[in-house]
């Protein structure tokens, strides 16, 4: 159930207990009058079509934890204890008045989370856009809303403005993953499961064997070994193969005698990751290889992927990779995929969106030599966008004789 709260309050409403008022070049208050609360209230309201049932906390109380959270990177428990401790971060979420009592369950965190997934801060982040684009050019029309085409005749706005692109990976919150590893968790998970199987047929069926102490000790003989060979590791991995294929196979037994009823859920979701691990991991083994397509990585999080960066230090990071663009001050996420792509291919819709969003095409698009293919090269040409970068090809005989001689003289 959903009811919508009334009016949004200014810092002048807002009442504390101790006196005085509210700062008006508070960062929260200044954060407070850059989204369309009531806006995003009314959008909030269709994920809540019932009329009966527990009211649902406000869109601005929810989201507004949520950036909290995110600003300062607080957990779940500490972002309520903020919220609760100052009378800022209160009117950031649309409380009249100062109070000391816990605002939500710190629970509720999880919900919002789900509430306000990528696409819709995406949405938001675009709303939020459109309110200062109306703003400014109302600003340079004195107050006459005429839009972005100039007065004389139907010629296309001039190209303004610098639109920046680059790409990234947000790192997942995972450990660092090893076929060792993974083989050992999905033993230990299989395991589990059994147990759980077991349980309503102890009377009448007996427990499969799984050999768990010889299959932890032998695992542990190979983790711990602080330089172990490549044959070592491979001769590892595959008794932790035979362990889970030996408890799959138990599984699939005790399954036909109870149903997936018995176990949980969440066990349902591992088991069937767990087969298709096993399947991934059997066919590196069999092919001496440590590349397969869609290749899992971690168990509870099976979405997630490595991507390939090349970095120092880094050459290989775990999580979504995003494109980003950065215009008049705001960035946006132009991009979010769980596998490697090449961010090159983001260029020309970003440019794109830059134009609806802002009613005329970049002047400039600053970008990584990545982006500088032939095609996009004539993209941006053909809408007089000028594009980053030393031009493709091979380089002048001249220039490469500036190059070495400078290289000489270094």
């Amino acid at each position: 159930m959903y009811r919508k709260p009334g009016g949004q309050i200014t810092v002048y409403d807002f009442v504390l207990p101790f006196g005085g008022k509210l700062r008006e070049d508070n960062r929260w208050v200044k954060k407070a009058t850059l989204i369309p609360w009531d806006e995003i209230e009314e959008k909030y309201a269709c994920l809540f079509p019932s009329l009966v049932g527990n009211v649902a906390k406000p869109a601005r109380m929810a989201l507004g934890a949520l950036i909290i959270q995110a600003t300062h990177n607080y957990s779940d428990r500490e972002t309520v204890e903020q919220i609760r401790e100052n009378p800022y971060l209160q009117f950031f979420l649309g409380f009249k008045e100062f109070n000391t009592d816990i605002p939500f369950n710190a629970s509720l965190m999880v919900f919002f989370r789900k509430r306000f997934d990528a696409e819709k801060m995406s949405e938001i982040n675009e709303m939020i856009t459109l309110v200062e684009q109306k703003k400014k050019e109302k600003e340079d029309t004195g107050g006459d809303d005429g839009g972005n085409l100039p007065s004389g005749g139907g010629k296309p706005p001039k190209n303004k403005g610098k639109l920046i692109l680059d790409a990234t990976c947000a790192p997942a919150d995972i450990r660092y993953p090893t076929d060792l590893s993974l083989l050992n968790e999905a033993r230990e998970k299989l395991e589990e499961m059994i147990d759980t199987l077991h349980e309503p047929l102890r009377d009448s069926e007996k427990k499969p064997r799984t050999y768990r102490k010889k299959a932890r000790r032998l695992y542990l003989k190979a983790a711990k070994n602080r330089k172990p060979k490549k044959q070592q590791i491979r001769k590892a991995v595959k008794q932790q193969l035979g362990f889970v294929a030996r408890d799959l196979r138990s599984i699939d037994r005790l399954l036909s005698l109870t149903g997936d009823c018995v176990l949980s859920r969440r066990q349902q979701d591992d088991l069937e990751v767990i087969r298709e691990l096993c399947r991934q991991q059997q066919y590196m083994y069999e092919q001496n290889t440590h590349s397969v397509e869609d290749r899992i990585v971690s168990i509870s999080q099976p979405h997630v992927r490595p991507i390939v960066r090349g970095k120092a230090g880094s050459g290989v990071e775990f999580g979504a990779k995003v494109a980003i663009s950065l215009a008049n001050g705001y960035a946006f996420l132009e991009q979010l995929n769980w596998n490697n792509f090449n961010e090159s291919t983001t260029l020309q819709a970003s440019v794109e969106s830059y134009k609806e969003r802002f009613g005329h095409y970049p002047e400039a698009v600053i970008a990584d030599q990545i982006y500088r293919s032939r095609d996009n090269i004539r993209y941006c040409k053909d809408r007089g966008v000028r594009l980053s970068g030393p031009p493709v090809g091979t380089a002048p005989r001249d220039r490469v004789a500036e190059r070495e001689a400078s290289a000489e003289a270094r």
